[in-house]
């Protein structure tokens, strides 16, 4: 019996100190983070890994202060700063060394600075910036952070006609300055060099960041937060995007995904309108495609609110579908929960229905913080997204070069030309993915790519490799669409495809021509190697931009797919699941031809619903989605576990008949919580800073063994001792 009790005794300390183990582990994998401008606050703790504090000038307070407060509240503490605007007025205004910078502004056309804020412009990154720059990260890395983070490298492609960029285009191209806006040429020439200009900036910096920390014996990391490629090409600005994985030093990105950039509308069946879960599953996807095969470390964004006055419902209608596409890429576990908490817990917003501003409801309070805390425990996946997988769209950063201003008379109307390649496949259920073209020398890129389907009509290739890596993976077996005229304006630019060696009247020439396909060839397919292209005069926004164009596009999808790569039979389904350990994650598209709900049987958890209901099956219907927690999937039922809750949980102590932890979140919030136990509660304490709290909710499912408590958060913590 001794024998037997000292067994129990050892599995309990053993459970408890694997679980802390987990938690440490997790701790030091930084797997999420919140940026903040403002001081710490108990009304917006939001206890993810790490507090990234914003600025170092800011209306936040002093800069250490603001990082010792969230270090002295058990986060580790990095820093992020603007690259391409900064909220420095001290160095534009002259205050910092007597000369004003208003001049290295990023001008357009009629003269006028294009203003990030009051005082502070997009900057034309010049040598005197990146100093004032590097004195911003010397600061930061002297407080102690751990990782700076330069956000959003931006030049506008309206942008281009100040002298201080005049003069950078002289000493890039070596010869005068051409307006961006005469001709075609002189449009993808401004955005080449804009591009050029971000990436020298952060390249300096960040080997500075580097040298400087190493040189205090600490090896401080790099981090670029950016919208993704598509985002930026849709908004018109010129980013680096994927070539900063060829950056020595830099260690990731920050996906910045979120309501604001996936509501951009779409054209798809004739029709443009808000696709907000279908545009942000592209966004994530074109960043994952961007960095995973580089092996960089990305985190994924969302945010319960944007920067656009809405109302709080249209806020968590949105937030609920950019959180799922998120949550459909199981290769991704590390996130950045929410910019701005302060913002969010302390500002008013509309109500639906009324033009009366109130802050967040509790509801939607405990709702985000059951969401956001379940991504500290969201695990890596090796299972697949349901669907037929294999089908690539390709993405070049040049995509960002041809979108302003438009050039005789040829358009491309919210990005069509990359949505109709994408769209019509999403929309069928098919988890289509993108491919960089930057990084196709890396095998990883095409791996597990069968099909791949490409436009020129609104990218161009920055180098004949490309087509080198193309061609010999067609020849292998790959399967290549391409759809295009070849008559946009930007064919004719003075590139390396039409000078030096080349004379090709658009670059699909050359890579036709190294597949061994002469001349202009017609719509038709061509075989080469053990592998088939499929040449179609057609420019993709033609497929989205009518109503019911696609489906000739569909049919030659599924013949590559089926036929040709012999991959299998081309599913199409009106919805996405995936299983990421317990978490099921699924949505159901709207303009499927299958407007059927869909049924996901239980028991779940439904964790988009602040009462954490459990449900012996869950119906998602068409235009929405669902976070399920599968009771099924609940590894060692028979140890007691925190199974969702709207508060993180600390100092777990588990005994023979007893549970005990502690559960911290921002204070003046409600958290909700269910918990498995080994059998029904016959003693239950729930203790705050001062004293017992009220239990709002205490209830028991014997059928599932877990019990629903409901009470108030406190920053502090709250400890929970429950006794069966």
């Amino acid at each position: 019996m001794k024998y037997i009790l000292f067994s129990l005794i050892c599995f309990a300390a053993l459970t408890m100190m694997n679980r802390e183990d987990a938690k440490a582990q997790i701790l030091s994998k930084e797997k999420t983070t919140f940026q903040i401008a403002a001081p710490w606050k108990a009304i917006y703790d939001v206890r993810s890994d790490v507090a990234i504090v914003y600025g170092i000038n800011d209306a936040g307070g002093n800069f250490e202060e603001r990082v010792k407060g969230y270090r002295d509240k058990g986060y580790e503490v990095q820093f992020m700063t603007g690259i391409a605007w900064g909220q420095y007025q001290d160095y534009f205004t002259g205050e910092l060394d007597g000369k004003s910078h208003m001049d290295e502004g990023q001008m357009m056309r009629n003269g006028e600075t294009i203003w990030h804020g009051k005082d502070v412009p997009y900057i034309v990154p010049t040598t005197s910036y990146l100093n004032y720059m590097k004195s911003h990260v010397r600061r930061a890395i002297d407080a102690g952070v751990t990782a700076v983070y330069l956000e959003e490298p931006e030049f506008w492609a309206r942008a281009g006609y100040s002298d201080v960029f005049k003069k950078e285009w002289v000493k890039f191209y070596g010869f005068p300055w051409k307006a961006p806006h005469e001709s075609p040429e002189a449009t993808y020439l401004s955005s080449k060099l804009k591009y050029q200009l971000y990436f020298n900036a952060l390249k300096e910096v960040f080997s500075y960041v580097k040298s400087y920390s190493e040189s205090k014996g600490r090896r401080v990391k790099c981090y670029v937060p950016t919208h993704s490629l598509l985002n930026y090409s849709a908004w018109e600005i010129v980013s680096p995007e994927a070539s900063l994985a060829n950056l020595e030093g830099m260690d990731g990105y920050i996906a910045q995904v979120w309501t604001g950039t996936s509501r951009e509308p779409l054209y798809f069946n004739g029709t443009k309108k808000e696709r907000v879960f279908e545009n942000a599953f592209l966004e994530y996807g074109s960043m994952v495609s961007m960095t995973a095969p580089t092996g960089r470390k990305i985190f994924f964004l969302t945010d319960p609110i944007e920067d656009r006055q809405r109302s709080w419902e249209d806020y968590k209608v949105n937030y609920q579908a950019t959180f799922t596409a998120q949550l459909l890429y199981p290769m991704v576990n590390n996130y950045e929960v929410m910019p701005w908490p302060s913002r969010i817990y302390e500002g008013k917003f509309k109500v639906e229905g009324s033009a009366e501003k109130q802050p967040i409801s509790p509801d939607y309070a405990t709702q985000m913080q059951v969401m956001v805390n379940s991504l500290n425990a969201m695990p890596l996946s090796g299972n697949k997204l349901n669907g037929s997988h294999g089908i690539g769209i390709l993405l070049s950063n040049s995509m960002m070069f041809q979108r302003f201003p438009v050039h005789e008379g040829y358009d491309d109307p919210q990005l069509s030309n990359f949505y109709g390649m994408a769209l019509p496949l999403l929309e069928r259920g098919i988890p289509v993915e993108t491919v960089h073209m930057e990084n196709l020398a890396n095998p990883n890129s095409l791996k597990e790519i069968k099909v791949l389907v490409m436009s020129y009509a609104n990218m161009k290739p920055l180098s004949e490799h490309y087509h080198e890596e193309l061609a010999a993976w067609v020849k292998q077996g790959g399967v290549l669409i391409y759809y295009g005229r070849d008559n946009d304006p930007f064919q004719r630019v003075n590139e390396w495809w039409n000078s030096g060696n080349y004379r090709f009247k658009a670059p699909s020439a050359h890579l036709f021509t190294l597949m061994g396909i002469e001349g202009d060839p017609a719509q038709r397919t061509f075989v080469y190697g053990r592998g088939k292209v499929l040449v179609v005069r057609q420019d993709p926004k033609e497929l989205v931009m009518m109503g019911n164009a696609d489906h000739v596009y569909l049919e030659k999808v599924r013949e590559a797919y089926e036929q040709f790569a012999q991959a299998g039979k081309l599913i199409t389904k009106n919805n996405f699941v995936l299983n990421r350990g317990p978490y099921i994650v699924a949505a159901v598209l709207t303009e499927a031809e299958n407007q059927e709900p869909l049924s996901i049987k239980g028991p779940v958890i439904d964790l988009f619903d602040p009462s954490l209901p459990v449900l012996e099956s869950k119906s998602i219907r068409p235009g929405t989605q669902a976070y399920l927690y599968d009771l099924n999937a609940v590894r060692n039922r028979s140890v007691p576990q925190v199974l969702a809750a709207a508060a993180r949980v600390y100092k777990e102590s588990i005994g023979k008949k007893h549970y005990s932890f502690i559960v911290k979140s921002p204070s003046e919030t409600q958290n909700v919580m269910r918990i498995l136990l080994p059998s029904k509660p016959t003693r239950l304490i729930v203790d705050g800073p001062s004293g017992h709290l009220k239990i709002f909710k205490n209830l028991w499912d014997a059928k599932t063994k877990t019990l629903l408590l409901q009470f108030e958060n406190y920053s502090e913590g709250v400890t929970v001792d429950v006794h069966w």
